[in-house]
């Protein structure tokens, strides 16, 4: 079974034609596009608008916070206070 349909096959060979001719341009800076993974991606996401057979986003992957290591506190001496009068 087709991971993609031929709907979003053109589309996307139809936005790589426009990256190559120097046409095709980024959504919300309007910068033209020089990358090739950055066309696909474009042609994807134009082609899930259209409706057709397109893998959903791969999800990003959470990283595992690093263990924090547990160290036993110890109480500490009480301080004395600096202005403390001696008695003798």
């Amino acid at each position: 079974m087709a991971k993609y349909s031929k709907g979003s096959q053109e589309k996307v060979k139809k936005v790589m034609d426009e990256m190559k001719e120097g046409k095709l341009k980024s959504g919300r800076s309007g910068k033209k596009v020089t990358s090739r993974k950055q066309a696909i991606a474009i042609g994807l996401s134009e082609a899930r608008k259209q409706g057709s057979k397109v893998p959903k986003k791969a999800a990003a992957k959470k990283k595992a916070a690093p263990k924090k290591k547990t160290v036993s506190k110890k109480k500490a001496a009480p301080k004395k206070r600096a202005g403390a009068k001696k008695t003798s």
